[in-house]
């Protein structure tokens, strides 16, 4: 079932849950418009049957046997010259041996399909790609049963042709990886894999440790099945097609991405889609490295304290590099990031998840600790079904629309809980966008606030816990069923709810606590509200709310101190007098 199939249209008008706008090319504020996604395509699109055929014929097999600086085999198509091994025909080639220092190298007619066995391969290239791929129409790699396989460069890349080499593997055509043998990539002075068109990973287990990029691509990373751990000084993954932007996605449906990294998890150029499978990544460090977008740190290799998994990351703050403005999000879209299932694990010192256009998730479970905005996205944020934990961010949650139409949220901010706010990010921790904290109300910040952005909370679970605001909508806020949870502070110029234009609740429960300093109410033509001063209460005093019959309506134990109550429900009735309780003081109310 595809992604559209399988999720509920929004109610912004984003029917196919495709990032994006206009139509490729037109200029739109002085940059060119990204194009729509198709959200609804699945492995069957993604993944052709070849993609994870493994067998082959052995009777019309090549063996090729590594014997340290050589190679052996008698067959037409390779080509033996020391230690560089030259395949120049289609046809399946069985490699097993090592070359301590030497190369294989793929260079057929442009229409011909090569598929290599790794039988226990290792070879190491000093100065150059130990695979280098340079033409065909597209190669196969299978990683034999139970096999070790190595790939690695020694250090420094030379000039061997036109062809910037920079990856321990190198190809400049489309390229799928398969099997079920283990391969290791070491690339202490570059990337580890590079794939100039379409990078396809459907089995195998894979450790890259590279001071550059993990996986560098131009077209696409497709992976499905493969289990892939990093140790990268810049991104995990990393796909851009500077001349196409319908091109340079990420498409991942099952397996698992682990390790950790110097720069982002996942850097997609165009889109990224996520309809499965098991993602746990550490990005700068951790969140506890956040207060700052930008590190100064940059294409560390295999440095500082060992760490548990067997992986040796650059420190944090060790190898300095004069190269600044290096991005550690978790995942990073310059267009739309769309998540239906999986399990995503983030720890980062930037954005968790971050697009340029919009954040759908229709599923998953994500357990996210940033040390800038959790999920942030310069359009819409939606999200119909999923579990979302965050327990550190500065803002939760921010972009222009913010569209809670199902699921279950639950998150800690040290600034706002959700930021409903118009423009693009561009600070980090430090300093709030909207000019709270230092600017004021109304002062002018980073993000922008234009009071065109709304919060919008029709279905599911929603519970905040705010330095900030609780709730900032830099426009509307329009509550229309779900349970929600704001748990404010009492310090600074905050407030449970701070809307520009209208907040309104037709539908669902809320119940909100923290500051009278710049206090707002919800109005209501549907159901009740309460709203009123409570006393300085400390956090975790029960706050209950029960009828005239003694029936408990509402209750909770707000996670942090509050003089201020905002309740809502459709059990409460206009006019009608209840009781609430707070601690072991009762106090009749009526409710608005």
């Amino acid at each position: 079932m595809g992604l559209f199939s399988s999720c509920a249209v929004n109610e912004k008008g984003n029917e196919n849950f495709s990032g994006g706008g206009e139509n490729i090319g037109d200029v739109v504020d002085g940059e060119m418009a990204l194009p729509q996604v198709d959200f609804s395509l699945t492995d069957e699109d993604m993944f052709s049957t070849r993609d994870s055929k493994t067998d082959y014929d052995k009777d019309e097999a090549i063996f090729v046997k590594l014997n340290g600086k050589g190679a052996k085999c008698e067959a037409e198509g390779v080509r033996i010259a020391g230690s560089k091994v030259t395949l120049t025909e289609e046809a399946t080639y069985v490699i097993s041996g090592s070359l301590s220092d030497g190369m294989s190298v793929v260079d057929a007619e442009e229409n011909a399909k090569i598929h290599l066995i790794f039988d226990g391969v290792d070879i190491t290239s000093r100065t150059s790609a130990a695979l280098y791929i340079l033409s065909a129409d597209k190669v196969h790699v299978t990683l034999s049963e139970d096999t070790e396989n190595t790939l690695e460069n020694g250090g420094a890349f030379a000039a061997l042709d036109e062809n910037n080499i920079d990856g321990a593997l190198f190809s400049k055509e489309d390229l799928t990886i398969n099997g079920s043998g283990r391969l290791t990539v070491t690339s202490p002075a570059g990337h580890g894999i590079v794939c100039k068109d379409d990078l396809v990973l459907t089995g195998g287990e894979y450790t890259i440790n590279s001071a550059s990029h993990g996986i560098d691509a131009n077209d696409s990373v497709r992976i499905k099945g493969a289990k892939i751990t990093f140790d990268a000084g810049k991104d995990a993954i990393h796909v851009e097609n500077k001349d196409d932007l319908s091109k340079g996605f990420i498409y991942f449906s099952d397996g698992k991405i682990q390790g950790e990294a110097e720069g982002d998890g996942m850097d997609a150029g165009a889109y990224i889609q996520i309809a499965g499978g098991e993602i746990d990544l550490l990005l700068g460090g951790g969140y506890e490295n956040g207060t700052k977008e930008k590190s100064d740190f940059f294409g560390g290799f295999m440095g500082g304290k060992k760490r548990p998994g067997g992986m040796k990351p650059m420190a944090y703050g060790e190898n300095l590099s004069t190269e600044e403005g290096q991005s550690m999000k978790g995942l990073k879209a310059e267009n739309s990031i769309c998540i239906s299932d999986g399990k995503i694990t983030i720890s980062s010192a930037d954005d968790a998840i971050h697009s340029g256009m919009d954040i759908i998730l229709c599923g998953g479970d994500f357990e996210i600790a940033s040390g800038d905005d959790a999920l942030h996205a310069d359009g819409n944020f939606t999200v119909t079904a999923g579990k979302i934990n965050v327990t550190n961010s500065y803002e939760g949650v921010e972009a222009l629309h913010i569209l809670v139409q199902g699921g279950e949220i639950t998150l800690v901010a040290s600034d706002d809980g959700f930021n409903a706010a118009g423009g693009k990010d561009q600070s980090g921790s430090s300093g709030g966008r909207d000019g709270k904290f230092g600017g004021g109300h109304g002062g002018m910040g980073f993000f922008s606030s234009n009071s065109n952005g709304s919060i919008e909370i029709s279905q599911g679970v929603v519970n905040i816990t705010a330095s900030g605001d609780g709730m900032d909508a830099n426009g509307t806020l329009k509550i229309s069923g779900g349970n929600i949870t704001v748990s404010g502070p009492l310090h600074g110029d905050t407030a449970v709810l701070d809307y520009d234009k209208t907040g309104e609740i037709s539908g669902g429960t809320f119940i909100g606590t923290g500051s009278t300093m710049m206090a707002q109410s919800l109005s209501s033509d549907e159901q009740g509200v309460i709203f009123t001063k409570a006393g300085n209460k400390a956090a975790n005093t029960i706050l209950a709310l029960k009828d005239k019959a003694g029936k408990e309506i509402l209750s909770c134990k707000p996670e942090l101190d509050f003089n201020l109550v905002v309740l809502s429900s459709p059990d409460i009735v206009k006019g009608e007098e209840y009781t609430l309780v707070i601690g072991d003081m009762e106090n009749k109310i009526k409710a608005n």
